[in-house]
């Protein structure tokens, strides 16, 4: 028992600003080498001369989205930025059902954890979503933006959907970052929910984060490097 249980003080310890050793797996993909040995370098990938990081640890729908969408948009077309001057920073990090770091993982863990019941989002049907919506979603999707913002059915938002899924955004400029810290906090959660071993879970998502997502070690330190380098703040 005492092996079992010396880990996690270890991570809670580190977590807290204490000076036990730090314990979560790294992550695997874009976000190893940061979660092993801090770096910035994510930072030159925040391309353009008008930047921001939008700071969203609750998922709200994904309705956070809209607004880095409207953000890379809204300088496209009203000022006339050519692609690739305009950068953008979305977050996954927090813990809990609310939390925005379930968005960080494929569609295979979504299904194998159940995170659309974890988070109480349901398709069309009604049924929980078992795949990350949020990455590439539809049409048939857009409910959850009226959900999120207690709106009757508004077609125009609905065609927008497509444009705001995390894929998309990635594709017009947009960084988003994965806090190892909540990750691992994260993993103590589903391990208490029944899902499985922290360790064991911690691996299997660590090998499944979307592509182009890269891990940082804390959110905090993450939001105090873009403000450093220039990238504004947007509280969502």
């Amino acid at each position: 028992m005492e092996r079992e249980q010396t880990p996690r003080r270890g991570f809670l310890g580190r977590v807290l600003g204490a000076a036990a050793a730090a314990v979560a797996l790294p992550l695997a993909g874009a976000g190893t080498a940061e979660a092993q040995t801090p770096s910035d370098d994510w930072l030159k990938e925040v391309k353009g001369a008008n930047r921001c990081l939008f700071d969203f640890p609750q998922h709200k729908n994904g309705f956070p989205q809209l607004h880095i969408l409207n953000y890379i948009n809204t300088y496209r077309e009203a000022y006339k930025k050519a692609p690739g001057s305009v950068g953008a920073v979305g977050t996954f990090y927090s813990i809990g059902p609310q939390a925005r770091i379930p968005f960080a993982f494929n569609d295979a863990m979504w299904k194998k954890y159940g995170l659309g019941e974890y988070m109480s989002l349901k398709d069309a049907s009604g049924k929980p979503y078992e795949r990350n919506v949020f990455y590439m979603p539809t049409k048939d999707d857009a409910h959850l933006l009226m959900a999120a913002a207690q709106l009757p059915p508004i077609a125009a938002l609905g065609d927008a959907l497509p444009a705001l899924g995390i894929k998309s955004l990635q594709d017009m400029g947009t960084k988003f970052l994965l806090c190892n810290n909540a990750f691992g906090a994260w993993c103590l959660e589903l391990e208490a929910r029944g899902k499985g071993k922290m360790a064991d879970i911690q691996k299997d998502l660590a090998a499944n984060v979307l592509p182009g997502v890269t891990t940082v070690p804390a959110m905090v330190i993450a939001i105090e490097q873009a403000q450093a380098a220039g990238i504004r703040y947007n509280r969502q």
